[in-house]
């Protein structure tokens, strides 16, 4: 086995248990209810979380700290080990260039090691995916550099398509603008939004009605697969903001198409506190985004 390994940070929504099978170290994402802060030895559950936005409560969401990067990835090193680390978009959150900062300082103090930060120009499970696929590699006896480039050969293929019941939390932390969430305010109309090439978010147009916006995230992927170059084995991911049976049916949707590899995860809270309660998400490998 390939001696490096593999981390990754929380917004990746990467399963618990395939995170704890594979030993992956996490570095935690933030956010606050007011003065108190979550994400790492805190944290609340995700139904909590959303019900306390739904209350009225408006979290604020922080990036990763630099310290805490540099003392998880100083554990690894010490081990004799090099580290490749898969990162939130750069477009969405200042996490990757902490991540990068910190690790050219560590490979100043540890020149025999190296430290490759892949940025997946994604979010959530859009990053997760790359992880599931390093691992899948890692474990193939890939080098950290093989798996480095294959990652970028590929990035631009994971496609993430996402709905929300309002833009409200995505305008208030400027993630889209005002004009956009108007626009999705309106009575009945539901916004699709996609993560672009630069890894940055985009709407998609709008729809009438909850339940066609979920119908519709699946026919967009079945729009945009390249199935000659990525088949129906490979790994789709549908993620969500407390809203679990909506997920499932978009899920069901998904394995009518014949995928197998369907997985279903919340959308972890330092994102939550953007798209809201009510955010449903499909990820899947496809033509360039």
């Amino acid at each position: 086995m390939a001696d490096y390994m593999i981390t990754t940070d929380s917004n990746s929504d990467v399963l618990p248990g395939f995170i704890k099978e594979n030993n992956l170290t996490i570095i935690p994402q933030y956010y606050a209810f007011g003065d108190t802060v979550y994400g790492d030895e805190l944290n609340m559950e995700p139904h909590e979380f959303y019900e306390t936005m739904r209350n009225g409560e408006l979290p604020k969401s922080m990036a990763n700290n630099p310290e805490v990067i540099r003392e998880r990835f100083e554990n690894i090193l010490k081990e004799g080990k090099d580290i490749l680390h898969i990162a939130f978009s750069s477009a969405l959150s200042g996490s990757c260039s902490n991540v990068v900062m910190t690790a050219n300082e560590l490979m100043e103090k540890y020149p025999e090691r190296k430290i490759t930060v892949f940025d997946s120009l994604n979010a959530s499970l859009g990053e997760g995916v790359s992880v599931y696929r390093a691992v899948e590699l890692w474990k193939e006896g890939k080098s950290m550099e093989e798996v480095y480039n294959i990652l970028m050969e590929e990035r631009d293929h994971v496609n993430v398509s996402f709905t929300v019941n309002d833009l409200y939390h995505l305008q208030r932390g400027g993630r889209v603008s005002k004009t956009t969430a108007v626009v999705g305010s309106l009575v009945n109309i539901k916004p699709i939004l996609t993560v672009t090439a630069s890894g940055e978010l985009k709407s998609d147009g709008t729809v009438r009605g909850r339940k066609k916006s979920l119908k519709t995230l699946v026919t967009r992927m079945e729009s945009s697969l390249d199935l000659e170059l990525y088949g129906k084995e490979r790994l789709v991911a549908v993620i969500h903001g407390d809203c679990l049976k909506e997920a499932e049916s978009v899920a069901d949707m998904v394995r009518n198409l014949g995928f197998t590899n369907v997985i279903i995860n919340d959308v972890s809270p330092s994102i939550g506190t953007h798209a809201g309660p009510g955010v449903v998400g499909l990820v899947f490998y496809g033509k360039r985004r």
